[in-house]
């Protein structure tokens, strides 16, 4: 009865998240949020489906994602990934993170974001060609990440990000927090129902040195007197977005199998998701994942928005394709597991697409009675 109860609480739950998402948003407000490098994937696992995976990803995906999925973490699990925005521009993003299992208490993850833009050449009202040197922005997002198996079927977490834009002499920081649920159920767990709230933070406002301007003193004596005005600036908030998703786990050689404890070869999950912006287009999509061995994966998936195909004014960077592989193996009988993952989102020309590379090592972990590896 305990636990009829808590899954209808939970199925409940998800529910009105989901209601709340096909009405939230206010689209006259589109374009006018900031820091949307918080809605950078950095990890090529999710963005092979273009994070449509909400209901299933699991492990250091799920810190951009949906943050329940950490909870999935049997150990330490450690990532570094790299992306390549604009081929040849020096637009890309670096990101490391790790995650620990800490017993009964759950899982807590530290991921750190680092978005580069290459040299900018400096200007000024003198010197509108430049020649005054160059600049480096710096983007930086650090977040802290804690989620927690409740039960059989209910996996939840939550996660803070510190967010940090700076220039030379203009910089900006704010926080922004995210929650997540997934619901899983079937006779080999392969349901699965996720939704997530991202992004909802404090406003952030440009402040610096940056905003003053020089210019002589009205009616002064003196022609050389001189006074320092600033420059207003106005507060703006994070691209706050509520996105569910579901999927499911076809296990295509399930009739083969000898008894319920063999584990199957061959998965394919296909998924759907749904995302409400607050500031831009709501979009959703399709995708599927095949799996042999939980060793090798390929993926696919496309996400559609408003006018993503109008070609002469399109309202995204990307055209809604995108393809995804991973190739995973353990590093001896018991030793770790070495992850390698590749992703290609299709982009607006004259990008040249979107590619991600990350590198994961998962450690396993030790049961106390047999010390045997899970």
């Amino acid at each position: 009865m305990k636990r009829f109860f808590t899954k209808s609480t939970a199925i409940v739950c998800l529910l009105g998240f989901s209601a709340v998402a096909s009405f939230a948003g206010n689209k006259d407000r589109t374009g006018q949020s900031g820091a949307t490098e918080l809605l950078i994937n950095p990890w090529a696992r999710s963005t092979g489906v273009f994070g449509l995976n909400t209901a299933h990803v699991t492990g250091l995906d799920a810190i951009k994602t949906n943050i329940a999925g950490l909870a999935f973490v049997k150990n330490t699990e450690v990532g570094l990934s790299r992306s390549e925005i604009l081929s040849g521009s020096g637009v890309g993003v670096n990101n490391a993170a790790i995650a620990q299992n800490i017993n009964n208490f759950g899982v807590l993850s530290l991921n750190i974001m680092s978005v580069s833009f290459g040299e900018i050449t400096r200007t000024d009202w003198n010197y509108p060609e430049g020649g005054i040197g160059t600049y480096k922005p710096q983007f930086l997002n650090i977040s802290l990440g804690f989620a927690k198996k409740f039960s059989e079927s209910i996996y939840a977490g939550i996660a803070g990000t510190f967010v940090s834009e700076q220039i030379s002499n203009i910089n900006a920081s704010g926080a922004a927090f995210e929650a997540g649920v997934q619901y899983v159920t079937g006779k080999r767990d392969n349901f699965h129902f996720g939704v997530t709230l991202r992004n909802v933070g404090t406003n952030m406002r440009f402040n610096g040195s940056g905003f003053a301007v020089e210019s002589p003193m009205p009616d002064a004596s003196d022609p050389s007197s001189r006074m320092s005005l600033r420059v207003p600036t106005e507060k703006f908030e994070m691209p706050t977005y509520l996105n569910f998703g579901v999927s499911y786990d076809f296990y295509l050689d399930e009739n083969r199998l000898q008894s319920d404890d063999d584990k199957p070869k061959h998965r394919a999950t296909p998924m759907f998701s749904f995302t409400s912006n607050s500031f831009l287009n709501d979009y959703y999509g399709v995708g599927v994942e095949y799996a042999y061995k939980e060793m090798f994966m390929l993926r696919g998936a496309y996400r559609y928005e408003k006018d993503i195909n109008n070609a002469a004014a399109p309202s995204t960077f990307y055209t809604g394709l995108s393809v995804g592989a991973t190739i995973q193996t353990s590093l001896g009988k018991s030793g770790p597991i070495l992850g390698l993952d590749y992703s290609y989102r299709s982009t607006q020309r004259p990008a040249n697409g979107v590619h991600v590379v990350t590198l994961r090592l998962m450690t396993r972990a030790r049961e106390k009675d047999n010390d045997t590896v899970e």
